[in-house]
């Protein structure tokens, strides 16, 4: 059985893979009207190619469906993964964009072999939507509690700067953060308390006020519009929310893995794994924080681009 049978697109005109398509080029292709790599005409249109996703070890191999605004992980492909890793290194840590990498001529031909030719569908793993109810109870002291006694403050930066990667380090030790990249043994703590409005939580350490969930995967083009709206309609009562920056983002990150296989307090929603923040990278680029990775990283802005959680100053 084909990957195109086994995902029930056999019948789709469109299920073909495209072998030219690459992460680089998706920018270019599919966030744009009127791509000069593509005549793509309308928003219905399909494309699928594979990819190297190494955001998680192992690295893997998957299958994309992609068209304009729109993308879907639709498999996963047990491919070899010595071949897999010999795919990345050939191609050099820079060369994977958002931590995702082209396939080479070695795996073009073991795909074609095994999954698009072959007899493959035990190697193929469909990826389909887990739609469960999350519980976000916080656990967390109430407005009414006393703080604990000697709780010492810390103004972070609430204004966006323009940062270049040697600068992450610097910042990220400097305030003591957990990063699971650039200072494992960093231990920033926080005193979140719950505002009792089942919408947000404020850290009595940094005087910053958070979102407990935000908006989906999009654009930073349209996080902006969102939080326009956000502040239009007084969210939670208050008309002044933001992006958080670098600092206020980081120090929300904990050295444990919590049940939501994040590093942040399980009162936060896992739907936003990773967020925009305010912050500009030098000399290209936009800063986010990954709750996953436990990490700061630097990506486009655009499609994937990132989730919003947006802050304010208490």
């Amino acid at each position: 059985m084909g990957i195109f049978e086994k995902l029930g697109l056999a019948k789709n005109a469109q299920a073909t893979i495209d072998w030219d398509i690459t992460p680089a080029l998706t920018f270019t292709i599919f966030e744009s009207w009127g791509s000069k790599e593509r005549n793509i005409r309308t928003k219905s249109e399909r494309y699928y190619y594979f990819y190297i996703d190494s955001w998680q070890e192992p690295a893997k191999v998957c299958l994309m469906e992609r068209g304009i605004k729109h993308a879907r992980v639709m498999a996963e492909i047990d491919a070899p993964k010595e071949m897999i890793q010999r795919c990345i290194a050939a191609q050099g840590e820079k060369a994977g964009l958002d931590k995702c990498y082209a396939v080479d001529a070695e795996l073009k031909q073991w795909l074609n072999d095994n999954i698009l030719k072959g007899d493959g569908g035990a190697l193929i793993k469909p990826v389909t939507a887990n739609i469960e109810t999350e519980d976000l109870e916080t656990g967390l002291p109430s407005k009414a509690d006393p703080l604990p006694p000697g709780l010492k403050t810390v103004r972070l930066p609430s204004e966006g700067s323009v940062l270049n990667e040697e600068d992450i380090p610097a910042i990220i030790k400097r305030h003591g953060f957990f990063d699971s990249k650039y200072n494992p043994e960093g231990r920033f703590t926080t005193h979140l308390v719950d505002s009792g409005d089942g919408l947000t939580v404020t850290d009595a350490v940094t005087g910053v006020m958070w979102q407990r969930q935000g908006c989906d995967i999009t654009s930073l083009r349209r996080v902006q519009n969102y939080i326009a709206d956000i502040n239009q309609n007084r969210f939670a009562g208050f008309s002044d929310w933001r992006l958080p920056t670098l600092e206020e983002a980081m120090a929300l990150l904990q050295p444990e893995m919590n049940e939501k296989e994040q590093y942040i307090n399980p009162c936060f929603s896992q739907h936003q794994p990773f967020i925009f923040v305010a912050g500009q990278r030098q000399p290209g680029g936009y800063w986010f924080v990954d709750y996953k990775q436990a990490t700061a990283f630097w990506a486009s802005g655009t499609i994937p681009g990132g989730f919003g959680r947006l802050c304010r100053t208490a």
